[in-house]
């Protein structure tokens, strides 16, 4: 294997990795309301952002950007942001493990919306993976006597972000900064609404929750700039494929660390979507099997 392939792999293992672990760290910030903690992710990663474009050389985040491209993305920073406040809102009221379960649904969605949106042609045993999740989702539905709404919203949040994201043509790293400049006066705001009623944890709780609050921009931005630079070093399936690592880990530090239940219900309703998954992989796998191998660099 190549360096260039090898860095891929591990700017990939390193961003999911980090994605999988992130309910530790939100839970580290309880203390604070779900909107604090989002608001400062969303100032310290612009904050980020603008450093690592400077460092590029490309610190006009909004350069070459024309009007249909910058409304684009007025969506897709809505999309990043609620689904980012759903998943500290998950963590933090105990639902990890369905928290987990919606990045398992995520791609499975997402292969919904390229057959609706796109018309990409969905192959038989695509459908079947299709059906078994949907059948996992009702299954827990009945079981819960509710819709297991944290998951469905964070997979259709991001499958909605990624379908977006995949009609833009704009440089990942200058739209993460689009996107979080767009949010960042609603943050500011709410941060300074906070500090100015005495309510706000930044400053006032510590110096330790201060430099967590601080470093929320670098485990939102990292990650997501790792996975950028995967994108260019390996094929597109390698990253599709790894990807089940982040709510894997997730699931393990639900039911491991933090002691939820992963009731029966949950071992059914799993079954079903890991049952749909290792067809989609399947299928995948069959369809690169007949086209040439792309590799990203």
């Amino acid at each position: 294997m190549d360096r260039g392939r090898l860095s891929g792999f591990l700017f990939a293992l390193s961003a999911f990795t980090m994605w999988g672990v992130l309910p530790i760290y939100w839970k580290l910030l309880r203390a604070a309301s779900p909107f604090e903690i989002l608001s400062h992710r969303i100032l310290w990663s612009l904050i980020l952002v603008m450093m690592i474009l400077n460092f590029r050389g490309n610190a006009r985040i909004r350069k070459g950007l024309g009007v249909k491209d910058l409304l684009l993305l007025m969506v897709t920073s809505l999309l990043i942001g609620g689904n980012w406040l759903i998943y500290v809102l998950a963590v933090n009221s105990d639902r990890i493990i369905e928290a987990s379960m919606g990045y398992y649904i995520n791609p499975l969605l997402s292969v919904f919306l390229g057959m609706a949106v796109l018309r990409e042609k969905l192959g038989k045993l695509k459908a079947i993976a299709l059906i078994l999740a949907i059948c996992g989702v009702l299954y827990i539905t009945i079981d819960y006597g509710r819709l297991p709404y944290i998951a469905l919203s964070l997979a259709s949040l991001f499958a909605m972000y990624g379908l977006l994201k995949k009609m833009s043509h704009v440089d990942p790293m200058q739209a993460l900064g689009v996107e979080v400049m767009f949010l960042s006066p609603l943050a500011m705001g709410f941060i300074l609404f906070k500090g100015s009623t005495g309510e706000g944890s930044f400053l006032d709780g510590g110096l330790v929750m201060t430099l967590l609050f601080i470093f929320a921009g670098v485990v939102t931005t990292l990650p997501l700039y790792w996975f950028a630079e995967a994108t260019r070093r390996i094929d597109l399936s390698s990253v599709g494929f790894m990807q089940y690592i982040a709510p894997s880990i997730m699931l393990l530090i639900g039911v491991l660390i933090y002691g939820e239940d992963f009731t029966t219900a949950h071992i059914i309703s799993f079954g079903l979507i890991w049952t749909a998954l290792g067809l989609y992989t399947f299928s995948t796998v069959k369809e690169l099997r007949k086209t040439p191998a792309t590799t990203w660099r």
